[in-house]
């Protein structure tokens, strides 16, 4: 019934956003009279951030048409390579007309981004995405928001994940790939490569880890702590619902956006106010880049997607109540994960310093689990003064981090 009331609410919304966003512009724009108004400038302003707040954020497209890389500009085509019910694998792929760059090209190491899927779209990784570009041919996993697959392709599980994760290793071919994984996916990263190495398969050159919870009781954040004061049955009848019928999915379980966007915004409350008065002022002097720098980060932020109820149920449990996996616990689909069983793999961690979501020591924890990785096969790195976003997007990714990732991969390329 929840779902069904923020569909209302959002039906509501949906004309005066759109009047709001008509009479902001008609009160900004120079060549509209109405501008010349006295006040005209702060109601415009006004308006703006009306339409802003009532919105409704669809999902970002990457826009990564081209990419500087060996010194050249080269265009990307984004590409999807593997097309499953609640992920797309796809490609970015980089084309040259220069015969030199396209030689370099084919030498770029192969890198598998594993996004998360933790409420926002994989687009949050853009500029992640972007950096690697540079020296790297890059996939990404794409994930389906929930409520867009129909009811009828069946349910999720976090073994599911796990599941595609294999796939598409072995799609992109283990021998040549590098896996980064960013945040959530590093529990079933991990779990996926711990079971292709069982079983004797190939598995990926190296892992590179950031800021996940491989480890969730070494420094608890606040999300941690979420995870644990609560029954899993607490999660299950407070945060669970049913896609409504106006919606592909129609009928299936999710953990819907629009709750784990208030759940986001809920963590620091005071800094969004700030950032939207802030956004206000920036109207009203006129300061049209910080207020475009706003416009993107929040077209991102807000834009959000329903997660699988079982696959956030599996994850509550599994990775965040009972730590199955740093307990040597976890069982896949009847099948034990060791991550132990690891022997050719390099593995690279990354953590922030200030990080809030997964705290210092959760993500280093993959080296006291991966025991059979030779010790001068394996890094890790902490970085100081970031946050958890900072590790992979922005300026200390760009500038501290990313250099630290290339080289790493570059070490264990199989060429």
């Amino acid at each position: 019934m929840l779902y069904q009331i923020h569909e209302w609410q959002r039906a509501f919304l949906g004309p005066l956003s759109h009047y709001a966003e008509a009479s902001a512009k008609l009160l900004s724009d120079i060549t509209s009279p109405l501008s010349h108004l006295p006040g005209a400038q702060r109601m415009a302003a006004g308006y703006e951030l009306l339409h802003r707040l009532g919105k409704e954020y669809e999902k970002p497209a990457f826009n990564l048409p081209q990419v500087t890389a060996h010194g050249q500009e080269i265009a990307v085509i984004e590409r999807v390579m593997l097309d499953k019910p609640f992920c797309q694998l796809k490609r970015f792929k980089r084309f040259s007309d220069d015969p030199d760059t396209i030689e370099k090209l084919k030498n770029d190491p192969t890198v598998l981004v594993v996004a998360p899927l933790s409420g926002h779209h994989a687009t949050l990784l853009r500029d992640t995405v972007k950096t690697l570009l540079q020296d790297h041919k890059v996939y990404i996993t794409d994930w389906v928001d929930a409520r867009m697959v129909p009811a009828s392709e069946g349910a999720f599980h976090l073994d599911d994940y796990v599941a595609y994760i294999e796939e598409f290793i072995r799609h992109i071919g283990a021998e040549r790939v590098h896996v980064i994984s960013v945040c959530q996916p590093t529990v079933p990263v991990l779990a996926a490569v711990s079971l292709m190495a069982a079983r004797g398969e190939k598995t990926p050159l190296s892992m590179t880890m950031m800021g996940g919870p491989i480890e969730p009781r070494s420094n608890p954040t606040g999300v941690n702590n979420l995870a644990t004061n609560r029954p899993l049955s607490w999660f299950r009848g407070n945060v669970i619902h049913t896609v409504p019928p106006n919606y592909p999915g129609s009928g299936r379980e999710v953990y819907p956006g629009f709750l784990q966007h208030a759940g986001f915004i809920a963590m620091n409350p005071g800094r969004h106010l700030n950032s939207h008065w802030d956004f206000y002022e920036n109207l009203l002097r006129g300061d049209q880049d910080d207020a475009e720098a706003h416009r993107k980060f929040y077209d991102e932020y807000n834009a959000v997607l329903d997660m699988p109820a079982e696959y956030y149920l599996d994850t509550i449990s599994t990775v965040f109540q009972q730590f199955l996996l740093p307990r040597g616990l976890w069982d896949v689909s009847g099948e034990r994960v060791k991550p132990s069983a690891i022997t050719k793999t390099a593995l690279f961690t990354v953590e922030g310093e200030l990080d809030d979501i997964a705290g210092l020591g959760q993500t280093e924890a993959a080296h006291d689990l991966c025991t059979s990785i030779p010790a001068d096969r394996r890094e890790h790195r902490v970085v100081e003064g970031a946050g958890h976003y900072g590790i992979f997007s922005g300026r200390r990714w760009r500038q501290t981090v990313y250099p630290q990732v290339r080289e790493f991969i570059r070490r264990f390329d199989a060429r």
